[in-house]
């Protein structure tokens, strides 16, 4: 396995060409395993997938905390993207409440440097848009941040058009990050034609449709309390059927390569478009080399044609989120 490098966006940062999403460390898809975790941290860093995801609210702080212990001595071999912008109440989120003031950025990096023992943070998202607070005070204050040293890039997650051209025209947005596979392509027809004239890079998060395109799933009833799936309406009722059978020809060309079909989602990415990075998440070892492995997974134009067809968004049935949580996309 080798992995290459990516420019991500036109503001000179730099990343390896796929990332590790470190949220499922900590929680949403099963039960934590600290050793195991730590363990894939490093395997993926001896591979050269060194662009680590992760944020303030995972866990809350817990995810962070769990790479500051991974990373001791290895700081200067990967890429640390973390965000800020859940309201947080004594340890805890407040619902889908956001919270972007000057002064709650600049606490949440504070907390971040902290928790990652570290001196400073590589790529700064805002996790969510904040509808109080304009978003040219959210650039002006990691703009500053930027320039203390504590920062070096600035990212937006799931923000729209409006609030993409208004931050960058006063700092520089570096990257965005956004859901986006086989399975959920809102971004083709507005947000990625804007990220390209701008300059701005894209991370791609769940890249195998939170699991879905994996091939290995269960109805939303038949996961554990507090697996985020339970709450997803595309595995609930009919949705859920729907969706496995859209989901066929992934099974069908990953049988065909010899492949799993996670591998397959990802390769589409790769063979798609050579300007994003996507972040599979993982907590284990075996599955993060399985995702690598993707990278060297070659797809005909006939076999992306017919993953785009048989997932098109006609054909992907339910939305994304949960209503309380589509509120918080900026589209």
């Amino acid at each position: 396995m080798s992995i290459t490098k990516r420019k991500l966006g036109n503001q000179g940062l730099e990343v390896s060409a796929i990332g590790l999403g470190c949220m499922g460390m900590s929680q949403s898809y099963g039960p934590a395993d600290e050793t195991e975790s730590i363990a894939t941290l490093h395997r993926s860093i001896e591979l050269g997938c060194t662009f680590l995801d992760t944020a303030e609210v995972y866990g809350p702080y817990t995810n962070e905390a769990l790479l500051g212990k991974a990373l001791k001595g290895l700081r200067d071999k990967v890429t640390i993207a973390t965000k800020f912008g859940f309201h947080l109440e004594n340890g805890k989120q407040v619902g889908a409440e956001r919270d972007s003031r000057p002064e709650t950025i600049r606490k949440a990096v504070e907390g971040s440097l902290q928790r990652l023992n570290t001196d400073y943070i590589d790529l700064l998202y805002q996790h969510r848009v904040d509808p109080a607070v304009p978003i040219e005070q959210v650039a002006k204050t990691v703009g500053e941040l930027v320039k203390e040293g504590k920062v070096r890039y600035f990212g937006l997650s799931e923000a729209g058009i409006a609030n993409i051209r208004k931050a960058h025209e006063v700092h520089p947005v570096t990257a965005l990050q956004s859901e986006y596979s086989l399975w959920e392509r809102n971004l083709e027809k507005d947000i990625i034609p804007v990220l390209c004239e701008l300059g701005i890079g894209l991370v791609a998060f769940s890249p195998p449709g939170r699991g879905f395109l994996t091939g290995e799933v269960k109805r939303a009833e038949d996961y554990p309390e507090g697996d985020f799936r339970r709450g997803d309406p595309r595995y609930q009722g009919a949705n859920y059927d729907a969706n496995v059978k859209a989901a066929q020809t992934v099974r069908d060309i990953a049988a065909a390569k010899n492949a799993k079909p996670g591998q397959i989602a990802l390769a589409w990415i790769f063979n798609k478009n050579k300007d994003i990075v996507p972040i599979p998440g993982t907590k284990r070892r075996k599955y993060l080399e399985e995702n690598i492995a993707s990278l060297d997974i070659q797809l005909d134009a006939a076999q992306i044609k017919a993953l785009d067809e048989a997932l098109s968004p006609d054909k992907v049935s339910g939305p994304r989120y949960a209503e309380r949580m589509m509120k918080t996309v900026d589209r």
